[in-house]
């Protein structure tokens, strides 16, 4: 009795616990913001509610026979080895509720498909370990990294990730689409396999080097949406979320002039002061190389090498220039850097107290350009 007391109890504890945290957590599939994802909710709650129906109707039946057809009421067990009838009707009836599951699945699964006449179109590229977007349309093309916060608190242990806003989920530059249009999706990868996925679209898709998947959506909604790589892609596989922004027609056409307006603007090759260039630099720094050669430079031992008292990254500028431009086996070339980020790239892994470097200079802007703009 006294077990039985504390089982209840339990049972009335998790079900407060749970009533207390649902805006939080769920068990069931959620219902997402387009048009697929609506479709694919109810897919799933009529296949359930069919699987709920067959468990009560089997079970029910098992449990009854064997509570009303026990030994102790004198019942005996039948003998036989088959019925025709039987056997029909356990094997029409099954046949009734697969075809009956398979009509609106096979349709769900033709919709997820039919990207055709599609209003716009975006290439997706996952790369290790940010997303790469490029507007088919209009032209915009951008990459999106974990955001600076999240990059330095999951890397310092003494630093809370309570205290980030959408820790591990957010970046420094999302997805915008407008609502109430068709959009199509080209998932491609430049390294190793990737997957897309925004729980709230209602799908998910591989992005696979030399391959190209396509997916698209409708999003009934404005709103943020969050999402993360869903393919184990390397050991940074887990700082690599996915933000899409929905938006208004009107808003998503300025997001659009103001976005193409930055993207054509030259780099600012004023010269900076040395706070502002190791202020930049760090940024700079935590976006492209940090999770090789890590938060205080010591890199990996056998796989990435220690910026912390390097020769080449203390040594001559001009050859470190070129080295980072140029790239090795291990490390991409950094030519995409305009000659400002990389100007303070480089101002901050020669003097960063974090990377335990301090060579006392700086380089502007407009001492790179005339020297390494060769690649023409």
């Amino acid at each position: 009795m006294k077990k039985t007391k504390q089982l209840l109890a339990c049972l009335v504890l998790m079900a407060l616990g749970l009533g207390t945290a649902h805006a939080d957590y769920t068990l069931n599939l959620m219902k997402g913001v387009t048009q697929l994802s609506n479709e694919l909710y109810d897919l799933h709650m009529l296949i359930l509610w069919i699987c709920v129906f067959i468990g009560i109707a089997v079970f029910g039946t098992m449990f009854y026979s064997i509570y009303h057809h026990r030994k102790s009421k004198g019942h005996k067990a039948e003998q036989f080895h088959e019925n025709t009838t039987v056997e029909i009707i356990w094997t029409i009836i099954p046949t009734l509720i697969l075809v009956g599951m398979a009509i609106p699945a096979t349709k769900a699964v033709i919709d997820l498909d039919k990207v055709q006449d599609s209003e716009m179109s975006i290439k997706v590229t996952g790369k290790q370990w940010y997303w790469e977007y490029e507007y088919l349309d209009s032209g915009v093309h951008f990459e999106s990294h974990l955001d600076e916060a999240s990059e330095k608190t999951h890397r310092v242990s003494t630093m809370d990730p309570h205290n980030v806003p959408n820790y591990l989920l957010n970046v420094d530059k999302p997805l915008v689409v407008p609502v109430g249009k068709k959009i199509r999706f080209l998932f491609t990868a430049a390294d190793v396999i990737h997957s897309w996925w925004v729980p709230d679209l209602g799908w998910k898709k591989d992005a696979n080097p030399g391959f190209v998947n396509e997916a698209w959506t409708y999003v009934d909604k404005p709103g943020t949406y969050r999402g993360q790589c869903t393919e184990l892609c390397g050991r940074d596989h887990g700082f690599m979320p996915v933000v899409v922004i929905a938006m208004e027609q009107d808003q998503y056409d300025a997001w659009v002039k103001a976005t193409l307006d930055k993207q054509n603007q030259k780099p600012d090759l004023s010269d900076q002061t040395r706070n502002t260039l190791m202020a930049k630099g760090e940024s700079v720094y935590l976006k492209n190389c940090v999770a090789c050669h890590q938060i205080d430079g010591n890199g990996i031992s056998g796989w990435f090498p220690a910026l912390r008292g390097s020769e080449k990254v203390t040594g001559n500028m001009d050859q470190l220039i070129g080295f980072i431009q140029a790239g090795t086996s291990k490390m991409p070339a950094f030519k995409k850097l305009p000659d400002d980020e990389l100007a303070e790239l480089i101002t901050y892994i020669r003097n960063a107290p974090a990377l335990g470097n301090n060579v006392g200079d700086e380089i502007q802007p407009n001492k790179i350009t005339p020297k390494w703009d060769d690649d023409e």
